[in-house]
């Protein structure tokens, strides 16, 4: 019953709602507030999906963040329904960190641009000095980002490497990092799945206490992304932690 209730009304819904998403964002942003169209379309699109689909939801650890404190959050990086749960459960207003080839996704891509979220070109040093440059101008007046360091989802549930990009990019601003664990997105639909039904399971956003920065220099980025990675290992279910190596990093 569950997968004919998603494929019947959930599927129809879903695509309507991700193309209104997409479309109030792209003309929002162009006419009016970036801050505000850039994000509480997607807020809600994210709580839609959850919905939608019956999955149960538990945050905590919302009260460690300050209001108007920019912050760079870092969280592990379990399967697609990552997003909905960050976009939609976080209660902050942020930007992406995200590859650049996600801006050639028809019509989201689009969206995203618009939003100003960060894409990622690695291309060369003056495009590294301009990701700096657009993260810089962005992350001002309490807006954040938001970055799955490991830069590939997990084909085990288990934790890949983490890359230092997000935390440099906190060193140079000195902007506290945020650990993010996530549970239960793989348990709903794993990456080996593709496009497929998925399983009603439980999502868990944990919110973890800042890491302010104590310094500033390659021994502090090293150090404040060990105690991000243990942080986020912690609280994960007994199964999946453990460092498992992910040939798509």
């Amino acid at each position: 019953m569950y997968r004919i209730y998603q494929l019947l009304i959930v599927l129809p819904l879903g695509i309507l709602a991700t193309i209104l998403t997409a479309l109030a964002t792209s003309i929002g942003c162009m006419v009016g507030n970036a801050h505000f169209w850039g994000y509480y379309p997607a807020m809600l699109w994210g709580r839609i999906i959850c919905r939608l689909l019956l999955l149960p939801v538990r945050v905590t650890g919302r009260e460690y963040l300050k209001n108007g404190q920019s912050y760079v959050f870092v969280a592990n990086h379990q399967g697609p329904f990552d997003i909905f749960l960050v976009y939609g459960f976080l209660n902050r207003n942020f930007k992406w960190m995200m590859k650049k080839a996600l801006r050639q996704l028809p019509l989201i891509g689009y969206a995203c641009q618009k939003a100003h979220h960060i894409f990622v070109d690695k291309s060369g040093p003056s495009k590294i000095k301009e990701t700096y440059d657009h993260a810089r101008q962005t992350l001002q007046g309490g807006t954040s980002l938001v970055v799955f360091p490991e830069g590939a989802r997990t084909f085990t549930g288990h934790m890949g490497i983490f890359r230092k990009g997000a935390f440099q990019l906190a060193d140079e601003l000195q902007l506290p990092v945020v650990p993010i664990t996530i549970n239960g997105s793989f348990d709903v639909l794993r990456r080996q799945d593709g496009f497929n039904f998925v399983k009603r399971h439980p999502l868990e956003l944990i919110i973890h206490a800042p890491i302010y920065p104590s310094g500033q220099g390659t021994q502090d980025i090293r150090t404040t992304m060990e105690e991000a990675y243990q942080t986020i290992m912690n609280d994960l279910p007994p199964q999946y932690q453990g460092y498992v190596r992910n040939d798509d990093q």
